[in-house]
């Protein structure tokens, strides 16, 4: 971004170098020397103000990126197709973490179908980092296939929907206390009894947006209590984004409403064939995918889009 006060600070440092000659001046020397601190103060004030306005600019602009080297939370829902569907979403969330399994990211459960990867891993000679990695994992994500319940063979269509979200700083979205509903239950299913018999689940309720999250992972309230802030926290920063892509005209759904017709991605069994319908290409080693062997379908959906993106700016 250029400087938008380089004219005036060009007069000014023409006007100080003015002064400067005259100091040695018997006569006009005294009222140079005033001149000339005044000038070089208006020159400070000048220059501290482009630099405020050009990092502004840069944060403004940069943003997401500056987040590419964050941490990322992945939350899987259920879509459309009863049953099918959460066995599709655990498979999903099984893809991911074999994936993490291959690589060097690190992963934390944050609740049954919520993770957050962290750290960073190599890939084709590239460092990547969480979200940078995985933020077009966003949407929709349909399989087609025989469900081990269907007894005639027929294939059935399910959905889930997957949201990437980056690890934000607590400084970076204000929540107040006022604005939230904490509600507090005991944990079902697996962890032992020390779960089950304490109120450690909590469900959160963020009134002004109507968010509502939920953790019972941890044994301890207080762990997920945390959780279930951090999670309040990146999904507000979401809103936020989805905000600013729209009064750019940009405006996009990161999980939808799970529908089988907003998809961004297809798992074919039948052919052996995983479709990304945004940059309509195909790979047909669709058990070695879900299986998590990530990497060639990951780097280039993100070369073609980042490539996308970089035109329409």
């Amino acid at each position: 971004m250029q400087n938008p006060f380089v004219s005036q600070i060009a007069q000014l440092e023409e006007k100080i170098a003015q002064n400067e000659q005259l100091l040695n001046d018997p006569i006009l020397g005294e009222l140079a020397k005033q001149e000339l601190e005044s000038l070089q103060t208006q020159k400070q004030m000048l220059e501290d103000a482009a630099s405020e306005i050009t990092q502004a600019h840069q944060e403004s602009k940069g943003g997401v990126s500056d987040l590419t080297k964050s941490n990322a939370i992945l939350e899987i829902r259920a879509g459309a197709g009863g049953d099918e569907a959460k066995i599709w979403a655990n498979d999903l969330l099984r893809m991911y973490v074999r994936f993490t399994e291959l690589t060097n990211f690190k992963l934390e459960y944050l609740d049954d179908l919520v993770i957050k990867l962290k750290g960073k891993t190599e890939l084709n000679n590239e460092v990547f980092y969480p979200f940078e990695l995985f933020k077009y994992e966003s949407g929709v994500h349909r399989v087609q296939r025989v469900p081990v319940t269907e007894s005639q063979g027929r294939i059935h269509t399910s959905t889930a929907s997957v949201a990437i979200l980056p690890e934000i700083h607590q400084s970076a979205v204000e929540i107040r206390d006022e604005d939230l509903t904490w509600q507090f239950m005991r944990a079902g299913g697996a962890g032992g009894q020390s779960v089950n018999k304490t109120s450690s689940a909590v469900r959160l309720t963020h009134e002004p947006s109507g968010l509502v999250v939920t953790s019972s992972r941890e044994r301890k309230q207080a762990q997920n209590r945390q959780i279930a802030l951090e999670l309040l926290r990146a999904q507000l920063w979401e809103i936020e984004e989805e905000k600013k892509a729209t009064k750019l005209g940009a405006a996009r759904s990161v999980i939808g409403r799970a529908m089988r017709a907003e998809k961004i991605r297809t798992y074919n069994y039948p052919q052996n064939r995983v479709t990304d319908h945004r940059i309509n290409v195909s790979w047909h080693n669709l058990e070695n995918i879900i299986n998590g062997d990530l990497t060639k379908m990951l780097l280039e959906i993100r070369e073609k889009l980042t490539a996308e993106t970089d035109q329409t700016e």
